[in-house]
This record gives C-alpha cells, structure tokens and sequence, in this order.
C-alpha cells in the first residue's frame, strides 16, 4: 500500500464495507416474515464469516455464519432455518452476479473464457431453478430422495418469486456492484489505468471462489485468484500481487467493521428490548385491567380482580 493514492484507498474501501450492508440486509429477506432476524444481526454474521474466511480451510465459514447468527438472540432461529437461508442465498447472488459475469465475458480474452463460461453457466443454472420452482420437484432426479425433495421444497419457497425476493436479489447486485467499484478505485490507487474490463473479470472471478459449492472460498483463495487473473491479463507481476494482497487485507478489514458496527447495533437492539419488558405497567393501564365491563354482575366475587 506504499506509494497508493489514499483519498482512492479510503473510497474504495467505503464500497467494500456497503457491499458487506448489501449482503447482509438482502440475505435477511431470505428468511420466513415470522423468523426473520434484524438487519445488525445479519450484518454481523456476514462479517465473522467473511473475516473468518482468512484463517478457515473450505466452507467452516459457514459455520461461523450459523453459530454467529443463533448467539446473538433476537428471533429464534433452527438450524435448518439457516442453512435453507444460506443456500438461498447462493443461488440468488449467483443470478445477481449473472448480468456482471456475462459483461465479463464479452469484454475479456480468450485466456479466461473457459473459466468465465463455467462461472456464466453455473449463474444460469441458478436462474432456471429459481425461475421454474416447484415444477423442479417433479422430476424423477429430486422425487427419488425424499431428503432432496424436501430441501429443494424449502429452498423453492424461500426463492419463489416475490417482492422480498426481488429486492434481496437487487441488494446482491448492489452488493456486486460496490465490489467492482471498489476494486476498480482499488486499481486506480496503485497506479493501475482504469479498466472496466479488468475489474469486471477480476470480480467475477474472484467472487466465483464464493458462489460456486465446488471452490475453497475464503480470503486467501480469493487473493490468490486475483493474483493469478491480473497476471494473466498483462498486469505485471508486482502489481497483481500488491493489489491482490491490498483487497483481501481491506475486504478483511471491511468484514471486520462489518461484524464489529453489526454486533453494537445487536447489543443495542438487545438493550431496548430487554428496557421494553422491564418498563412497570403505568397506573392507568393497572386501573383499566381493575374494571369490570357492564353486564358482567354474574362474575363471581372471588373472579374478579382485586385492586389496591
């Protein structure tokens, strides 16, 4: 980060941190109306398992999502609750991603087509599942396991077509959105000529390393994608390996602020509610639960309340 022009680095990092509130309110319309988390929980959640991403091998990440989300109280949440959220939430920002990813594409090379395809198709994929729902579950692949067909039932209500579910895929495409700015800025920082190209296929494909199941994920598989990308695209080795390093220590530290202005918001919903039920009844409502409504004579004596 020596040398960077720091005016970029902060506004870049600005975008990384609104990515993290992207994400985070548009996973908590995933989830049912009645078990629906607050926003700051969320936002909390999406943090600890982005910062969590640079120490854990594979998907323990996710494990930190879960236990993050349940610890914090508020709306009890099951297990399977969660998971079905989460896997929601993959499928719905692969298809946010879908409009960046083909954009990529079209401008990049021939050297990271066959990489951009893979990432197209899966995003695709994505789409035609939640577009043809529960017509899926017809088919005999998912109707011969029964734990298959009842994941893919829950998962199909949770994606179905809806304006919660609308929106959440609009705030994941602005999620996409502050990343390719924020790398973008990023870039420019360290000296690289902005490229709209180049910021696109180095979102996409470091953003695969997080929507495709089959990938580690996690920071370090994130910054070592990055690398690579910018490398194969004409970027001096220095450079891709300064910039690769410098995004994954501010998207580290974006998750960090994340999890950390999630946890007080937490705290502090946590404090009103907990004021909320310890606040005395006013006298005035003490004396309406004391009246005894007309017609009610036949009450007997010892059913009636008593007041002081």
């Amino acid at each position: 980060m020596e040398g960077a022009h720091v005016p970029l680095v902060s506004l870049a990092g600005c975008f990384y941190l609104a990515g993290f509130g992207f994400r985070a309110f548009g996973w908590r319309l995933l989830f049912p109306s009645r078990e629906r988390p607050d926003g700051a929980r969320c936002l909390a959640a999406c943090g600890a398992a982005a910062a969590s991403g640079v120490v854990l091998p594979f998907r323990l990440d996710y494990v930190v999502k879960i236990s993050t989300l349940r610890r914090l109280g508020g709306v009890t949440l099951g297990l399977k609750t969660i998971a079905f959220s989460i896997v929601a939430l993959g499928m719905i920002d692969a298809v946010a991603m879908l409009p960046l990813a083909v954009s990529a594409l079209v401008m990049s090379g021939p050297v990271l087509r066959a990489p951009l395809i893979a990432v197209v198709l899966f995003c695709i994929g994505s789409l035609a599942i939640l577009t043809l729902g529960q017509r899926l579950a017809r088919l005999p692949l998912v109707g011969r396991s029964d734990r298959l067909h009842t994941v893919y039932r829950r998962v199909a209500d949770s994606t179905r077509f809806s304006r919660p579910t609308l929106v959440a895929g609009l705030l994941l495409l602005g999620c996409w959105t502050s990343r390719a700015l924020g790398s973008t800025l990023l870039l420019s920082a360290l000296g690289v000529r902005f490229s709209p190209t180049l910021a696109l296929v180095v979102l996409c494909m470091s953003g695969a390393t997080s929507i495709l199941p089959i990938t580690a994920g996690g920071a370090v598989a994130g910054m070592g994608t990055t690398a690579g990308v910018l490398f194969a695209l004409g970027v001096s080795k220095g450079v891709a390996v300064n910039f690769s390093l410098a995004a994954g220590l501010m998207l580290t530290g974006a998750a960090l602020a994340a999890a950390g202005l999630g946890l007080t918001g937490s705290l502090v919903l946590s404090f009103r509610e907990r004021r909320v039920f310890a606040a005395p009844i006013p006298a005035s409502v003490q004396v309406l639960s004391c009246v005894v409504p007309a017609g009610a004579e036949t009450v007997s004596r010892e059913a009636r309340p008593v007041c002081s």
